[in-house]
C-alpha cells in the first residue's frame, strides 16, 4: 500500500490569533486532510485553549513586533529551530511549506540549514510591503537561504512584484481560497435587518484599513440618505482620529461589532447590503473581498493593487486612497440603485467560485506531487 504524502506546514504567526496567513493554513490543511494527506502545523502559540486545531504542534510562544503598519505576532526564539527541524525530520515529512518564509525565527529556522531528511521545500509569500526584513538583512544572507526553496509561490501579483524586487526568480501564483459553500448556511442577525441598508467595513482596527475615511463618508451620506447604517467588525481599538470624527458629528446608526469569531463575521456578511474597505494600502491580496463576493454584496474598494488582482468592476467600484468624497459618490450610487447591488452582488458571487479552496488545494497538490516525484529521482541531493 502507498504511503501518504507527508506535508509540514510551517507558519511564523501566533496560530492562536486571526489573521490571513492563519487562516489560509488553516484551510489548506483542512483540504489536504480531506484528499488523504498527512499534515502537520507548526507554528507559534500564545494560548492552549483557544482557536487551535488537532494537527497543530506549537512552537513558542510568539511577541508583538510592529510591522508595516500593523503588529505581526511572531516568534523570535532562534532556539526553537533545532527543535522544529528535528520534528521534521523524525517524522519525515515528503514536504515542508514554509508561509512567510522570511517573517520570523521560525520559519528561518527552518532554511537554515538543509534538513537530513531532503524533503521539498515550498514558500508562499503573502505580503505586500508588509516586511521590512527585505531591507534590512544582507542580500546574500537572504539568497542563502532562498536558494533552499525548491518552489515560490506567491498569493497575488502584487505580492510577487514585492518580493521579486529583492529574490528575483521564478514565481507562480496561487490565490488565497475560500469556503464559497459556507455563507449560504449562515443566517443574518435579525436586529440588523429593517428598512435600513447596512454597509459593512470588516479589518482590523488599525489605520491602514482607512476606517476614518469610510467614517467621514458615512457621515456626510447620512444626512442624504437617513435610512442606512455601517457596521464596523473588526479587533483592535479604534484609532483616535475616527473615535474624534464620530465624536464630534455623531450621526447616529454605526454598529461597532468588534472582535468576532469567523461564524459571526459570515453572519454579518450576510446582514450587510454594501461592503466597503477604503484600506490605504499593504494588501496583497483581499481576501474580505471574496468574502463579500461570496456573499453576494457589491464592493466599494480602495483602488490599491492587493484589491485590483481580484476586484474589476463588474463586481463593485474603485475609489483613490483616502478620498471620503469619491467613496461617498461610490457609495451613493450603490445606495439608490438597489438593481444595481443585486446585479454586481451576483456577478460577484460568479467570480468568488473560481477561489474556491477546492481549487486552490489542487494547484498546491499539484505542485508537492510534481516536486516529490523530481525529488524522488534525484539520489544526490547536497546535504549541507
Amino acid at each position: 500500500m502507498n504511503q501518504p504524502l507527508k506535508v509540514a506546514l510551517v507558519s511564523p504567526y501566533d496560530f492562536a490569533s486571526p489573521g490571513g496567513v492563519t487562516s489560509h493554513i488553516q484551510n489548506l490543511c483542512a483540504n489536504l486532510e480531506q484528499r488523504g494527506v498527512f499534515t502537520r502545523v507548526f507554528a507559534p502559540v500564545s494560548t492552549s485553549s483557544h482557536n487551535l486545531i488537532p494537527n497543530l504542534i506549537p512552537m513558542g510562544t510568539p511577541v508583538p513586533v510592529p510591522t508595516g503598519g500593523s503588529v505581526a505576532r511572531i516568534s523570535l526564539s532562534v532556539w526553537l529551530a533545532d527543535r522544529l527541524r528535528k520534528s521534521i525530520e523524525t517524522e519525515n515529512f515528503d514536504i515542508v511549506h514554509v508561509h512567510e518564509p522570511f517573517a520570523g525565527a521560525l520559519t528561518l529556522g527552518v532554511l537554515s540549514k538543509r534538513l537530513r531528511n531532503n524533503p521539498g521545500i515550498v514558500a508562499t509569500f503573502h505580503s505586500f510591503e508588509g516586511s521590512g526584513l527585505y531591507q534590512i538583512v544582507p542580500n546574500k544572507l537572504l539568497q542563502k537561504y532562498f536558494q533552499r526553496l525548491d518552489r515560490r509561490i506567491a498569493v497575488s501579483s502584487s505580492a510577487k512584484s514585492y518580493v521579486s524586487k529583492y529574490l528575483p526568480a521564478d514565481y507562480d501564483i496561487i490565490p488565497n481560497g475560500i469556503d464559497t459553500g459556507e455563507i449560504s448556511t449562515t443566517t443574518p442577525y435579525q436586529n440588523l435587518l429593517d428598512d435600513k441598508i447596512n454597509i459593512l467595513f470588516v479589518g482590523r482596527l488599525e489605520k491602514r484599513k482607512g476606517l476614518k475615511y469610510l467614517l467621514t463618508s458615512f457621515c456626510d451620506l447620512k444626512w442624504k440618505f437617513p435610512n442606512i447604517r455601517l457596521i464596523v467588525v473588526g479587533a483592535g481599538k479604534m484609532d483616535v482620529e475616527s473615535q474624534r470624527i464620530l465624536g464630534e458629528r455623531n450621526p447616529g446608526d454605526v454598529f461597532i461589532a468588534g472582535s468576532v469569531t469567523h461564524e459571526e463575521k459570515l453572519r454579518y456578511f450576510k446582514t450587510a447590503d454594501i461592503f466597503c474597505t477604503p484600506a490605504t494600502g499593504q494588501e496583497s491580496f483581499g481576501i474580505v473581498l471574496l468574502e463579500a463576493m461570496a456573499a453576494s454584496l457589491p464592493i466599494v474598494a480602495s483602488r490599491i493593487d492587493g484589491y485590483r488582482s481580484v476586484l474589476d468592476e463588474k463586481e463593485g467600484f474603485f475609489t483613490n486612497v483616502k478620498d471620503p468624497h469619491d467613496i461617498s459618490e461610490k457609495l451613493s450610487r450603490l445606495i439608490t440603485d438597489k438593481n444595481m447591488r443585486i446585479q454586481m452582488g451576483e456577478n460577484g458571487r460568479e467570480k468568488s467560485k473560481l477561489f474556491s479552496w477546492s481549487i486552490v488545494t489542487d494547484k498546491i497538490l499539484d505542485h508537492y506531487l510534481s516536486l516529490t516525484s523530481i525529488l524522488n529521482a534525484d539520489h544526490f541531493r547536497p546535504v549541507d
